[in-house]
């Protein structure tokens, strides 16, 4: 029977990457460079796309769109961990933190699904290029881009709500940067088996399913390309869906190692690793991925960059 006169915790304490003040003032050197890599990047990604008509196609419009989650989903975390280390306070109270795990589902969901549609529309493009202008319309696009904002915002709400119903009392140490889902379960002393089985239903939703959805439409996609009969025209279409390719490796590598992975195998080390990938690494990286081999999006960074300056000089 469970003790009556138990009250949940008002804070938490996260605990971080690092306990001792040598390393912590690495990290926050390292994290700051990270992050304002990330903003620059994944901003400038933005304006390059919505400056420049000849980029307002689908591809790039899904891709403006996966900059501005990437962005929210990094400002979600990493200020609050550079504050924390900053001003040698590592607690966060009950609501920030129910906020804050909101948020970065909210964002790491639109992530899954959007790198899924990323991939859709690849296929689309390449394995019915005579009839991708009909298919991939504007009402379709915006059904595809806006369609993971309410679908996010609702599995993001369950998880807040099923959280809000359990009770934290004794330790209130969270081994972690950030108010992630797993971890805060180990720290409740009350059921939790409701929320455990939520987690597996939407794992399965948001990330196995648009992780298989991208297999099956790469699946299409190589047998398209095997047919081509030159040589150049399938290595120009290979070069398409390079980037879009290391992004699925980074993103889903990570996210499948911390959510579908048995907890057996599992470490705080190991998921501390793994949300650092997914939540600032990946995050930076993107915009670099993209950009490098596109020479259409190098080309409307050039012309931003150069008229920004022209317009100081």
């Amino acid at each position: 029977m469970e003790p009556r006169n138990r009250t949940s915790a008002l804070e938490f304490i996260l605990l971080g990457l690092s306990e001792t003040p040598e390393q912590e003032t690495l990290l926050f050197s390292l994290f700051l460079c990270m992050y304002v890599v990330t903003v620059l990047g994944n901003l400038l990604i933005i304006l390059a796309i919505s400056s420049d008509s000849h980029l307002h196609t689908p591809m790039y419009f899904f891709l403006a769109n996966l900059s501005l989650v990437d962005f929210c989903l990094a400002t979600n975390t990493v200020p609050k961990m550079l504050v924390n280390i900053q001003i040698r306070s590592k607690s966060i109270s009950y609501a920030c933190c129910l906020t804050q795990m909101y948020f970065f589902h909210f964002f790491g969901i639109m992530d899954s699904v959007l790198i899924a549609v990323m991939a859709y529309d690849r296929f689309v493009a390449i394995c019915h290029p005579l009839h991708y202008t009909a298919i991939m319309s504007p009402r379709l696009c915006g059904l595809l881009a806006g369609g993971p904002w309410v679908f996010s915002c609702f599995i993001s709400l369950t998880h807040i709500l099923l959280m809000a119903r359990l009770v934290f009392c004794g330790n209130n140490e969270l081994p972690h940067y950030f108010c992630d889902l797993t971890p805060l379960l180990r720290l409740s002393c009350t059921d939790t088996s409701v929320n455990k089985i939520f987690v597996l239903i939407v794992a399965g939703l948001v990330i196995a399913t648009p992780f298989i959805c991208i297999l099956a439409s790469y699946a299409r996609i190589i047998v398209a390309i095997m047919k081509v009969p030159s040589a150049g025209g399938r290595k120009k279409a290979f070069s398409t869906c390079s980037s879009h390719l290391s992004v699925v490796a980074l993103f889903y590598g990570t996210t499948i190692g911390v959510y579908l992975c048995p907890s057996s195998v599992r470490t705080a080390v190991k998921e501390k690793a793994s949300a650092v990938m997914y939540t600032t690494v990946t995050p930076m990286l993107n915009p670099f991925i993209y950009s490098l081999r596109n020479r259409d999006l190098k080309g409307a960074l050039r012309k931003l960059v150069n008229r920004k300056i022209t317009s100081s000089s």
